[in-house]
């Protein structure tokens, strides 16, 4: 089988077609992630968003940073089912990966956050999550530790006061949209390496057109089409309500965007994940 796919993918290129799978719209992840206009990245900037994101100081004990969920050197979350807090508290949903997270255009299961700075305001004050009575409370601590301030100021040069929440937002997601995974074989497959997938490869991969599979997963990360920041796309879930798994795990208990927009449309309506490092 592998033999005669390679065989029609030789007589294919042939005829002048490169890459046969490519009659989809199948995109390629660019290699550096969109940024506001009101948050440009710089080095300095970059650095001291990835200190701040491993530093567990920012949580009401010090002992939880944004790596604890979102850890890095895995698949950019902690893989449980529901993520653990202060206190040992529980979250209501995962934690979603940080990886490509750059890429989409509402951060949060639901929706409810624009952008990654947005993003990161969130769980340091969240009482189940970093515990933090108010951004400005970890600030005040943060302005405590010594070799902070030069950092804030070569990320931020011109600004009197560089230290505050705001700053530390937007360097951490700095960083953010450097956690991106592009050139991957599908990449160079997409760029026109026909050599770049095996042909089981590539039967998968209109296998996962031919079924539908793009419906939601599209787009360069696999997570929908490129919107405008702040419109989201969202899809049903779970997909069959009642069914075993539904039933199982209780799925339907999550009412999804509902909770942000309280619109009877939006019940179980969630964003879509990325399928990029599954």
């Amino acid at each position: 089988m592998r033999l005669k796919a390679t065989l029609l993918l030789g007589s294919l290129m042939t005829l002048g077609i490169a890459n046969p799978s490519l009659a989809a719209d199948w995109q390629v992840l660019p290699d550096q992630a969109p940024f506001p206009a009101d948050n440009p990245p710089n080095e300095a900037k970059i650095e001291l968003g990835k200190i701040l994101f491993f530093d567990p100081r920012f949580s009401e004990h010090g002992t939880l940073s944004c790596n604890s969920c979102h850890n890095v050197m895995a698949g950019g979350d902690d893989n449980r089912p529901n993520s653990i807090g202060m206190h040992d508290a529980r979250g209501g949903r995962s934690a979603p990966t940080v990886w490509n997270a750059a890429f989409y255009s509402v951060q949060f299961w639901d929706g409810r956050a624009a952008t990654l700075e947005d993003q990161a305001k969130g769980p340091v004050a969240n009482p189940i999550e970093m515990g933090m009575a108010s951004l400005d409370e970890a600030m005040a601590r943060v302005a405590q530790i010594p070799g902070y301030q030069p950092l804030f100021e070569a990320a931020f040069p011109g600004e009197t006061n560089p230290l505050t929440g705001d700053n530390a937002v937007k360097a951490i997601a700095a960083f953010e949209r450097t956690l991106i995974t592009p050139n991957s074989p599908y990449d160079r497959y997409v760029k026109g390496d026909a050599a770049a997938m095996n042909a089981q490869q590539i039967r998968g991969m209109e296998t996962f057109d031919t079924l539908g599979c793009t419906t939601c997963h599209s787009g360069a990360n696999f997570s929908g089409p490129t919107l405008p920041i702040g419109t989201g796309f969202f899809m049903k879930f779970p997909t069959y309500p009642g069914s075993t798994y539904d039933v199982a795990y209780k799925l339907s208990k999550d009412p999804g965007r509902y909770e942000v927009t309280k619109k009877e449309a939006d019940r179980h309506l969630f964003r879509v994940p990325t399928l990029r490092n599954v």
